[in-house]
């Protein structure tokens, strides 16, 4: 039986992928990164990657005509953006994410947000526009008290990079309680216990009904006077309105890697809030992307082929 598989980049710049279909059938290889015309009928789709970083509208718009589709792979951690889709499709669909893809470049941007943040970077940058010699006395994160929220395989590797940097303490949050080689994880539910503590909270978890503005008034108001509040999430799992509020006034600084609105339209006071730092979303985008998000595609197709249980399953259509 011949498949179509659309994948968003080249599939003659994938090494690994199963063999094009023969005559005795298997993948028939389509290239589609969201441009305006489909490459083929995509109710002949039985496996669809998901182009990265196009937003949801464009993932979204062939899923309802996927009626033969079997796989849902994204190139991203979160698999919210191709959530509106998911009532189209057939029974059966397993949704799989890019777990393994993401880590290390979301964890070092993580600590990099960290570390210019209590170091005044924004500060250095701008004086050296101003040929101004902006000297001072700057926060450590050493002796430093870390809150992780959102303690998967990304906050995981957030924690393996700030290990090094003698923290007084981190405190890791999930949404369940457990045991790691590293410490305990705590249920979301200790979160208004744990916030008065922490000198820096890093939100890396994904976005559901749950976190949908997680980070609200109550939550921001719990922070200690002084502590920075780092989202390398979703921009609506912290409340943009109440951010505002604690900026504003001066009692905690923020660092962005996504916001709420996405992305930040000109004119929006976040642009200009203080001590709130704002990189564009791409704590994913970096050199490491491309080959790990290639071996990711080669390994799951391979197991397609093979009727192998694939990775990284988030869930299945029902």
């Amino acid at each position: 039986m011949t498949y179509d598989v659309w994948l968003p980049i080249p599939a003659d710049e994938i090494d690994g992928l199963p063999a094009p279909s023969a005559p005795g059938g298997g993948p028939r290889y389509r290239f589609w990164d969201g441009g305006p015309d489909f490459p083929a009928d995509p109710a002949d789709c039985a496996f669809y990657v998901v182009p990265y970083m196009k937003g949801s509208e464009i993932a979204v718009r062939p899923m309802a005509e996927m009626t033969s589709v079997r796989v849902v792979q994204t190139l991203s951690a979160g698999t919210d953006h191709v959530t509106p889709g998911l009532p189209a499709l057939p029974p059966g669909v397993a949704l799989c994410n890019a777990k393994g893809v993401h880590e290390a470049s979301t964890a070092e941007l993580t600590v990099a947000l960290i570390l210019a943040s209590l170091r005044g970077f924004p500060g250095f940058v701008r004086g050296q526009d101003a040929e101004e010699w902006r000297d001072g006395f700057y926060p450590a994160l050493a002796d430093k008290s870390v809150l992780i929220v959102g303690y998967g395989s990304i906050g995981a590797a957030i924690e393996d990079r700030l290990a090094p940097f003698e923290l007084a303490r981190v405190e890791r949050v999930a949404r369940s309680a457990r045991t790691t080689a590293r410490g305990p994880v705590r249920a979301l539910t200790e979160l208004p216990a744990l916030l008065p503590e922490a000198d820096v909270v890093v939100l890396s978890t994904p976005l559901t009904s749950d976190t949908h503005h997680l980070a609200d008034a109550a939550f921001l108001g719990r922070m200690k006077d002084g502590a920075l509040l780092v989202n390398v999430a979703r921009g609506p799992v912290v409340d943009t309105k109440a951010l505002l509020a604690e900026t504003g006034s001066g009692r905690i600084t923020a660092a962005l890697d996504v916001t709420d609105p996405e992305p930040l339209p000109k004119g929006h006071p976040l642009w200009h809030a203080p001590g709130v730092l704002i990189s564009p979303h791409v704590g994913g985008s970096t050199s490491a992307f491309m080959p790990r998000a290639k071996r990711l595609i080669a390994g799951q197709l391979t197991r397609f082929v093979r009727g192998e249980e694939l990775r990284n399953r988030v869930l299945t259509t029902g």
